[in-house]
């Protein structure tokens, strides 16, 4: 699985958006210049992000782009979906389906059982990590994902197995 640049970017853009002063609008020739991205790329991500509902523009002298919604409301998994969709999802078999029109494995397939817990497992992850949890520092994020962990892992061994029967 590899994260799209589109994705990654998008990502960076608002992450420095969220540093910005309250009230502050940035323009897409700062974005650029602070994440060293090309200017016509920031003004793609960044219409794509408006698009999403994810920030605001505001034109004029002191005009650019603000966060449509406080950080901690702008989950991580609600942003990848908008720029580049879900790793595993409906149509995934189809694309995949090599020369015959529907896939030689799709009445049992191990691997599509894989993906799908695979796509479940990232999506609760990033939706419970928000754009204000990424403003941690890399040794505070580590700290706070082990923690995301091991609740889970207490969780998981809470429940009573499933019966066989």
């Amino acid at each position: 699985m590899k994260l799209s640049a589109q994705e990654e970017y998008g990502l960076r853009c608002l992450l420095h958006m969220v540093r910005a002063a309250p009230g502050e609008s940035l323009s897409i020739p700062e974005i650029s210049r602070a994440e060293g991205l090309s200017i016509p790329n920031v003004a793609k991500l960044m219409r794509l992000l408006r698009i999403g509902g994810f920030v605001s523009s505001v034109r004029g002298q002191a005009g650019g782009y603000t966060l449509a919604r406080p950080a901690e409301e702008i989950t991580v998994g609600e942003v990848l979906e908008l720029l580049g969709g879900v790793v595993f999802g409906a149509s995934f078999c189809q694309r995949h389906s090599g020369i015959l029109e529907d896939c030689a494995h799709k009445e049992d397939c191990s691997v599509r059982c894989l993906w799908s817990t695979m796509q479940h497992l990232l999506e609760n992850l990033l939706k419970k990590t928000t754009l204000k949890d990424l403003m941690r520092s890399q040794q505070e994020m580590r700290a706070w994902l082990k923690s995301l962990e091991n609740a889970d892992a207490g969780r998981t061994q809470a429940q009573p197995a499933a019966s066989s029967g």
